[in-house]
């Protein structure tokens, strides 16, 4: 999704969440100066590479999810590829499989993220208003690809393709770099882990927003965006009208 589309969307989620303008620029600033000048070249480009034309798995971090059951997809040339949103790639490693992109904003499993970057992984890393100090402690670890993202207008060194979460900016950066097909695994958008009744309620709010967004791109989107049902049904994902309403 181009930064024009995506921009009103993002001005909702900013007004209902309450992120400063002015920290998420920083934010981005900051990533901007820890990304090698490797890092800050042909982002976009390097995602395509990895994803153009490919059946690509986005894997989400739902309780519980098991790894994709890769063996249930027919044998297609190019092979699927598959992209981890951020705590997804613990799972993903232990179950022995590299991911082919990572997205990420810090805040899940960041080892087994360094870990699968070291055996060949892409990490798109982004950049948001809370999240500097993370950006800081880890974006230095990473010996591998990197790439950064941040949710306002492309600028030299990040990209912005849409998407709020790290599952559904993995699955808007799929549509954007020309997937043959988006096949969602392991995404749930009414529960959480978490004891603390006032975070677990902003983070439901957060995956309904996931949600509704997912199915603007089944909407506005050029790949098809499918569910992949453990017992490997595929239906499409349900094309949406509007976001969630602005408190």
């Amino acid at each position: 999704m181009r930064y024009a589309a995506w921009a009103p969307w993002y001005e909702r989620l900013r007004t209902e969440f309450g992120f400063p303008w002015s920290r998420e620029e920083g934010a981005a600033r900051r990533l901007v100066e820890l990304l090698p000048p490797a890092a800050r070249a042909r982002a976009l480009e390097r995602v395509a590479e990895r994803l153009r034309g490919r059946d690509t798995i986005v894997v989400g971090d739902a309780p519980g999810v098991d790894p994709p059951p890769l063996w249930r997809l027919p044998a297609t040339e190019p092979e699927p590829a598959l992209v981890a949103a951020d705590g997804a790639t613990a799972a993903l490693v232990r179950a022995g499989l590299v991911p082919s992109v990572i997205t990420t904003d810090l805040d899940g499993s960041v080892p087994a993220e360094i870990s699968a970057n070291r055996h060949g992984s892409l990490v798109v890393v982004h950049a948001h208003g809370d999240n500097v100090p993370a950006l800081e402690e880890w974006v230095p670890a990473f010996d591998g690809a990197l790439a950064g993202s941040w949710a306002g207008p492309p600028r030299e060194g990040l990209l912005d393709v849409g998407g709020f979460t790290d599952g559904d900016r993995a699955a808007y950066l799929a549509d954007e770099v020309g997937a043959r097909r988006i096949l969602l695994w392991g995404f749930a958008f009414d529960r959480v882990v978490e004891a603390d009744p006032a975070r677990a309620a902003r983070k439901l709010a957060k995956l309904r927003w996931a949600n509704a967004l997912l199915a603007v791109l089944a909407r506005d989107g050029t790949t098809p965006v499918l569910l992949w049902g453990s017992d490997g049904s595929m239906v499409p994902y349900p094309a949406g009208t509007a976001g969630p309403t602005t408190r």
